[in-house]
């Protein structure tokens, strides 16, 4: 039985929710009634207009929260919002990611390092899921099953590189896998009922994959529809062993 299932009402925060893997968590879960409440962060207004249409026609359930995950105060605020209208949480998603923008690519090559990219890296994909953990902890608190999922990727598995390349992405998941981990051994003690999990969703066709899905076949481009379908499965069916672990999209564990 989904965890889910045990609780009414169930309240959700998505963050990242402006597109891809974020938006369509969000539009899953306004599908579910057993979910009271969605909250849902985006970064800039500009970017969020489906989000925002979204929350014109689900006025009672989803409330959207301007957020940028490298600026601490913004998530106090941002918590401390949902805090005044709601004591808990059960389901915590964080689909924030970089892969590239503007000038900032993958490195294919020691040559291609700097430290001003791997920093921007770091902030993006890995500081800003633990300062998320940090700062939600009160609203799981609580007595009632609950988990906070954190996208991250494979190729942050240490064990799984096999090709090199891709310095920065790869270091800032396995970075985040390791803050992840480490923040489930809190929680177990102060919020034993929460589980903390980070998830690789596959190669979804999202903005953050396509300049790379070239060699990637048919069969393993998942929509998003398909993909938060997918996490969504492994998020219900988590066991209380399973805080801390990585886990892939068919619901198998990735070495770290």
């Amino acid at each position: 039985m989904s965890f889910i299932d045990e609780i009414n009402p169930v309240n959700a925060l998505i963050v990242g929710a402006n597109r891809g893997i974020g938006l369509g968590f969000v539009r899953k879960l306004l599908e579910d009634d057993r979910i009271a409440k969605v909250y849902a962060t985006y970064r800039q207004p500009e970017s969020a207009y489906d989000l925002r249409t979204l929350a014109g026609e689900h006025s009672q359930r989803l409330i959207c929260l301007e957020m940028d995950i490298t600026d601490e105060l913004q998530i106090v605020e941002a918590v401390q919002k949902i805090h005044t209208q709601v004591d808990k949480l059960h389901l915590a998603v964080n689909c924030v990611g970089l892969l590239h923008e503007d000038t900032l690519q993958p490195e294919k090559s020691l040559r291609q390092i700097n430290s001003e990219n791997l920093l921007r890296y770091f902030q993006i994909n890995s500081i800003g899921a633990v300062l998320l953990a940090k700062h939600l902890l009160p609203l799981f608190r609580h007595g009632e099953r609950s988990v906070l999922a954190t996208i991250s990727a494979k190729l942050g598995s240490i064990g799984d590189n096999q090709l090199g390349g891709w310095y920065g992405y790869r270091a800032s998941k396995a970075a985040l896998n390791m803050l992840m981990r480490t923040a489930a051994i809190e929680y177990k003690r102060s919020c034993p009922k929460a589980l903390i999990v980070t998830l690789h969703p596959g190669t979804t066709d999202t903005r953050l994959s396509r300049p790379f899905q070239r060699n990637v076949p048919a069969e393993q481009l998942f929509s998003v529809e398909r993909t938060v379908t997918q996490l969504l499965a492994v998020i219900e069916q988590l066991q209380e062993g399973d805080s801390g672990q990585f886990f892939s999209w068919n619901g198998s564990r990735l070495p770290w």
